[in-house]
C-alpha cells in the first residue's frame, strides 16, 4: 500500500464507460487529441514530464460511467490555458500495479486483471491513476505504473 499526497492536474477530459468498447474508442480519441493539439506544451507550472491518465467521478464501479482526465501534474491551478481543465485530487491510500510490455496492450491487460479482482481489492472508486514516465515508451519493454484507490 502506498500513500499518495494530494496533487493538481491540468489537461483534457472525457466521460466514458467500459461498455461495448466505448472506453477504447473514447480514450483513443482523448490520447490523440492530447498529442495532436500539443497539450503538454500548453501546460504551465509542470512538476515533471510524466503524463497522468486519471479515472475519476465514477458513477458506480468499473462497469459504470467515469471521467478520464489526461494531463500533467502542476504546482498551481492559477493559470489554466484555454480549452484545458484543472483538477485537484485528494491524498489517499493506493495499491500499485505495474503494466509491463507493449503499450497500450499491457495497460489493458493489467486493468482486466484488476477488474477480475474487484471484490477482494476493496476499491474506493475515487481516483485511479496511470503514470506514463520515462519507461512508458520502450516498445515491448515498456512499463506504466497503475495506482488503484483503496478503502
Amino acid at each position: 500500500m502506498e500513500q499518495i499526497e494530494e496533487f493538481k492536474i491540468i489537461g483534457i477530459e472525457t466521460r466514458t464507460s467500459n461498455e461495448n468498447g466505448k472506453a477504447s474508442e473514447d480514450l483513443g480519441k482523448l490520447w490523440e487529441q492530447f498529442f495532436t493539439t500539443n497539450v503538454p506544451n500548453k501546460i504551465v507550472n509542470k512538476e515533471s514530464d510524466e503524463i497522468f491518465a486519471i479515472y475519476t467521478d465514477y458513477e458506480s464501479d468499473y462497469k459504470g460511467e467515469y471521467t478520464c482526465v489526461l494531463g500533467m501534474k502542476v504546482n498551481s491551478l492559477e493559470q489554466i490555458p484555454n480549452n484545458l481543465i484543472g483538477r485537484e485530487f485528494q491524498n489517499g491510500k493506493y495499491q500499485k500495479f505495474i503494466a509491463k510490455g507493449e503499450m497500450p496492450n499491457a495497460v489493458v491487460k493489467t486493468w482486466k486483471e484488476i477488474w477480475s479482482k474487484d471484490k477482494e481489492l476493496n476499491r474506493k472508486y475515487t481516483a485511479d491513476l496511470e503514470v506514463y514516465g520515462k519507461n512508458s515508451q520502450n516498445g515491448e519493454n515498456s512499463e506504466v505504473d497503475i495506482y488503484i484507490a483503496m478503502q
